[in-house]
């Protein structure tokens, strides 16, 4: 996708239904609000940017997405459905999967391990399927890691696949990381500063596969502090300091408001 590809060719049709919809999350730590009441809604078939300064709540605001973290109060719902209090490993099964800043893969496991870790109900995992019903299980694990390296080559990194993840660069783990989640089939992807610390040809890589996970239907949540890219891939912005949103609309006229301009410019500060 060429650089000055608009937003509006990236995004989908957008349905009415929202794939997730968080309402009035706060979250506190010691009686201070890291969210301090902050709605949000992600359309299906929408790429939506999240941006604010440092210590706006982003990031903790995924946690509450994600399940990492309960909310003090608020609700989150998934295609529907209450899952407020719900696990991390509930959620990914509910459709919604995450990307962290930092990756943190199994250095000395293979790049496929890492990728294959991300598989959902294997039956390998049960004691007495390994024993009473072995062709199913060995059948199940190739469908796996014939996923996985189908996988490996979207994010192009099927040539490094037995190698150790810690060869891999920052750019290449975020790679790796974004396989591992598409193990798991989920509608909606969270992904935490994909650009951050990566060079501008990955970056590229990103971007690009990216923007193809949404044309197949992906729900993409990116918080973001790289503005040309989220202008690239984002028809919607929403902008959030200390916890609370601070503005909407198109990535153009959220980079111009004179609150996101002050929020950025007095955490510079």
């Amino acid at each position: 996708m060429p650089p000055s590809a608009s937003a509006a060719s990236i995004n989908h049709a957008l349905d009415t239904g929202a794939v997730i919809d968080a309402r009035d999350l706060v979250k506190k730590f010691d009686g201070v609000s890291a969210v301090a009441g902050m709605s949000l809604k992600l359309a299906a078939g929408e790429m939506l940017g999240l941006i604010g300064p440092n210590g706006a709540g982003k990031t903790t605001l995924f946690n509450l997405i994600a399940g990492s973290l309960k909310p003090t109060s608020g609700e989150i719902w998934i295609a529907g459905l209450d899952v407020s209090q719900e696990s991390p490993e509930r959620r990914i099964g509910r459709g919604v999967g995450r990307t962290f800043q930092i990756p943190k893969p199994f250095l000395e496991m293979t790049v496929l391990e890492n990728v294959l870790t991300g598989a959902q109900q294997q039956d390998g995992e049960k004691l007495f399927a390994n024993f009473l019903r072995v062709g199913h299980v060995r059948r199940q694990e190739k469908q796996a890691i014939d996923k996985a390296r189908a996988l490996l080559e979207f994010v192009t990194l099927s040539g490094l696949e037995t190698q150790p993840a810690k060869v891999l660069s920052g750019g290449q783990r975020k790679l790796l990381e974004l396989a591992r989640i598409l193990m798991a089939d989920p509608r909606a992807i969270l992904l935490d500063e994909p650009a951050a610390g990566v060079n501008p040809a990955l970056l590229e890589t990103i971007m690009e596969r990216v923007i193809d996970l949404n044309r197949q239907g992906k729900s993409i949540l990116l918080i973001e502090h790289n503005m040309d890219m989220v202008s690239r891939l984002c028809s919607r912005v929403v902008a959030m300091a200390l916890g609370k949103p601070l503005a909407e609309g198109t990535p153009a006229d959220v980079a111009a408001n004179a609150a996101v301009i002050e929020a950025y410019l007095g955490a510079a500060a």
